[in-house]
């Protein structure tokens, strides 16, 4: 933002510094031009008069040594022609150097009208500047003065001028330049300390704040704003916090006693039934595991998992039993495939209840008298999972990516039992061990929901 914030600033101010340079540039160059051309028109009107009596007398001597005078000291050459052309002042090798176009400006002076400068001057282009006057006597042209100026003194002045205008427009440009990269960060320093504070929100620091005199007068309602957000959710993730640890707490009481129960009424059962009871315990010890799992995301706004190393067919295997009897109430059949040992370094506890939220989900949704698919699966390139399809009305390819999001229902499904969010705690389980959920909608109908785990390995 900083960068195009000078950018939107200074390309708009380069360019009219630009321009207004520019411009003074030409005007620069164009006064040293007139004020040369002054200076030639007054070398002319300087000979004219000796010229003309040179010529009427046919003694070149009278401007002979005027002209060599300037000629050493401006490196200015004066040389009269006569009514013929011919040269009274200048030697051969002066007349020799007189080049056409001088040769023509003569030929228009003597026809009684003034020649224009060979060239302008500027700093691109050599060579002198020649300017021929015709010499009257009364109404008759009796020859021409030529003065044939040297340009490096203008041209070094419009060189000199452009120099300090350069220098001018590189020191604007360079105040531009500070005042604008300042501005923008005294503007966009609250902007800054914003995205800051919304970060350190974002890792768990709900108490992060901005000083509400912070930056220009426009920003400050926007920062009053955002602490005064930061202020709510603070206040809301506190209460659930609170909610949380209260459930927790209170849940574990009347599972301890369920469990005691448990524990009592096994005592008085025969052997067939020491399998229905050490599940009934291990259902038990898991939802303790959950509790405390619930615990630790109350307690830190993130779950502190119990890493090691996981048997995701195990896994799998375990809560299709768990889940057999609730299925069977709707005849629904569970078909466990996929290869027998995939391990991954994971939290089993969360796993576990993840993959609870998909199978319930399935089940729910299930008609009848189907079946529910469960594989394990590697993949392609790392990791590995667990699929979980059914052959529900599954979702239409528009409404997969909200199949997640929390409380959403499809409309199509609105008549089924559910609270919309199963696939929500999945995902919100499975970011806190790096893992990730998928829906999609495969051929033949239904939804197939992919517990995915980057870290994976072959049993």
């Amino acid at each position: 933002m900083r960068t195009r914030l000078i950018a939107v600033i200074l390309i708009p101010l380069i360019g009219v510094l630009l321009v207004l340079g520019g411009a003074f540039a030409v005007s620069a160059a164009h006064s040293v031009q007139q004020q040369f051309h002054a200076q030639q028109l007054g070398d002319l009107a300087t000979f004219a008069t000796s010229a003309r009596q040179a010529l009427l007398t046919g003694n070149a001597a009278v401007v002979d040594g005027e002209a060599q005078r300037y000629r050493e000291l401006y490196g200015t050459r004066i040389v009269v022609v006569d009514r013929t052309g011919s040269p009274i002042t200048a030697d051969g090798e002066q007349a020799a150097e007189l080049d056409a176009s001088t040769t023509t400006q003569i030929a228009l002076a003597l026809s009684g009208r003034r020649g224009e400068p060979s060239q302008d001057v500027s700093p691109w282009q050599f060579g002198d500047a020649v300017l021929v006057e015709p010499v009257f006597d009364g109404r008759d042209v009796v020859g021409a003065v030529v003065v044939v100026s040297s340009t490096e003194a203008a041209r070094g002045e419009i060189l000199r001028q452009w120099g300090v205008l350069a220098v001018i427009a590189l020191l604007a440009t360079s105040v531009a330049v500070f005042v604008v990269v300042r501005l923008a960060a005294w503007v966009l320093k609250p902007v800054q300390r914003v995205d800051e504070a919304m970060e350190a929100i974002e890792r768990g620091d709900m108490d992060a704040r901005i000083a509400d005199d912070t930056g220009p007068p426009e920003l400050r309602r926007m920062i009053l704003l955002f602490n005064n957000m930061a202020g709510e959710i603070e206040r809301v993730m506190s209460r659930q916090q609170e909610f949380a640890l209260n459930a927790s707490h209170e849940l574990r009481n009347p599972l301890n006693a369920l469990l005691l129960r448990v524990e009592v009424l096994a005592t008085g059962l025969g052997p067939e039934w020491h399998d229905d009871v050490e599940e009934t315990r291990e259902e038990g010890r898991r939802i303790t595991r959950i509790l405390d799992t619930l615990l630790s995301f109350a307690r830190s706004g993130h779950g502190d998992a119990s890493l090691a190393r996981v048997d995701l067919a195990r896994v799998a295997e375990g809560r299709i039993d768990a889940w057999r009897d609730a299925a069977a109430r709707k005849s629904i059949e569970f078909e466990l495939s996929g290869p027998s040992r995939v391990f991954s370094v994971t939290d089993r506890t969360i796993i576990e209840s993840a993959l609870d939220a998909i199978i319930d989900n399935a089940v729910k949704f299930s008609p009848d008298g189907s079946r529910i698919q469960v594989a394990t699966q590697r993949f392609d390139g790392g990791g590995c999972g667990i699929v979980v399809r059914d052959h529900g009305p599954g979702l239409a390819e528009e409404e997969l990516e909200h199949a997640a999001e929390r409380f959403w229902r499809s409309a199509g499904n609105q008549n089924v039992p559910g609270s919309g969010l199963g696939l929500a705690i999945a995902t919100d389980l499975l970011v806190s061990v790096r893992g990730r959920l998928t829906v999609a909608a495969p051929g033949g109908g239904g939804l197939a929901v992919t517990l995915r785990l980057e870290d994976g390995e072959q049993g």
